[in-house]
């Protein structure tokens, strides 16, 4: 069976691709948000909605961005067994899937997957702010969801593409190039 992930910044379209390639591939699809009740079980549950629980423009003002990835280091990491736990019993099914989120960082990946994936940056700080304003992830105000696409387009993008880089993910800005890698993955694996 063939596996791969998408991870990403938020808003960079990661669903919509994992959708898009899985429906072309047959393959299943898996959005690991969708875990995030089994998340709240966990040990480390208070990082499961630690930016939830922040207040959003407190946080923006005095966050650097070095701070905000090892916050969202440290939530990734925390729910990382139960990610890993899901995926592998995933795998058990023996059926190809993709498996797609924010809290899949390059060096958790490179540890603990057998099987390749790829991280989207966003096309544009204005195609990020209107995704946040269609769906918002934490920003009730058109200006905190603008404040959140700057922050995950030019800080958070930055930090997983040299990320990336380090432990050799492939980063696209373009879904359609995405795409075809995507397939090529999990046609080659």
């Amino acid at each position: 069976m063939k596996y791969a992930f998408i991870s990403g910044i938020p808003a960079s379209g990661k669903s919509y691709l994992a959708k898009k390639v899985a429906k072309a591939t047959g393959t299943l699809y898996f959005k690991v948000d969708d875990w995030r009740e089994e998340f709240r079980k966990n040990e480390h549950a208070d990082w499961v909605d630690f930016f939830w629980n922040k207040n959003e423009k407190e946080y923006w003002e005095t966050i650097t961005p070095q701070k905000h990835w090892n916050n969202l280091k440290n939530q990734s990491e925390a729910v990382w067994p139960i990610i890993l736990e899901k995926i592998r019993t995933i795998q058990k099914i023996k059926k190809s899937a993709i498996f797609e989120s924010v809290n899949i960082l390059p060096h958790l990946a490179r540890r603990d997957f057998d099987f390749p994936g790829i991280i989207l940056l966003g096309e544009s700080i204005d195609t990020i702010f209107e995704r946040c304003k269609k769906d918002p992830r934490w920003g009730k105000t058109e200006e905190l969801q603008k404040i959140e696409a700057e922050w995950f387009f030019i800080h958070e993008g930055k930090i997983y593409e040299k990320e990336a880089k380090k432990y050799g993910y492939k980063t696209f800005r373009d879904s359609d190039k995405a795409k075809k890698e995507l397939i090529r993955l999990l046609k080659n694996k």
